[in-house]
C-alpha cells in the first residue's frame, strides 16, 4: 500500500531548508510515498524564482530535485493574489490551487493523506 503525505508549509524562507530536508529524509526512508507540498501565506515564498533565505540559500534546485522524485508543489492562489504576486514568478514545478488551506484539508479529509507539519 502506498502511503500519502501532505506537507503543509505556512512559514517563511528561514524554515524551508529544514522542511526540504524532512521531505528528502521521508523519501529516502520510503521511496514509494506520494508527497504533496501545499503552501500558503509566507510558505509560498520558497517557490518564487530567485527566493533566498537569510543565509543566501536558494531553493529552486532542491525543489527541482524533489519534483524529479515525484513530489508535487501546490501554491495558494489566494496568497498570491493578496500579495499582488506574479504567477509567472513561480517555479515551474509548482501548481496554483485556489486555496492552500482548502487544498490541505481536501487531501487529508477526502484523499486520506497524512498531515505533516515540518
Amino acid at each position: 500500500m502506498q502511503h500519502e503525505a501532505v506537507y503543509h508549509i505556512t512559514t517563511g524562507l528561514d524554515t524551508i531548508a529544514a522542511a526540504m530536508s524532512n521531505i528528502q529524509n521521508h523519501l529516502s526512508a520510503d521511496p514509494t510515498v506520494k508527497i504533496v507540498v501545499v503552501t500558503n501565506g509566507p510558505g509560498i515564498d520558497f517557490l518564487i524564482s530567485d527566493a533566498k533565505d537569510s543565509k543566501g540559500r536558494e531553493f529552486s534546485g532542491a525543489g527541482s530535485a524533489l519534483a524529479s522524485q515525484g513530489v508535487e508543489f501546490r501554491v495558494c492562489n489566494n496568497t498570491l493574489v493578496t500579495r499582488n504576486g506574479d504567477p509567472d514568478s513561480l517555479l515551474m514545478e509548482s501548481k496554483r490551487v485556489p486555496s492552500g488551506v482548502a487544498e490541505a484539508a481536501r487531501l487529508q479529509l477526502r484523499e486520506g493523506f497524512a498531515d505533516i507539519k515540518p
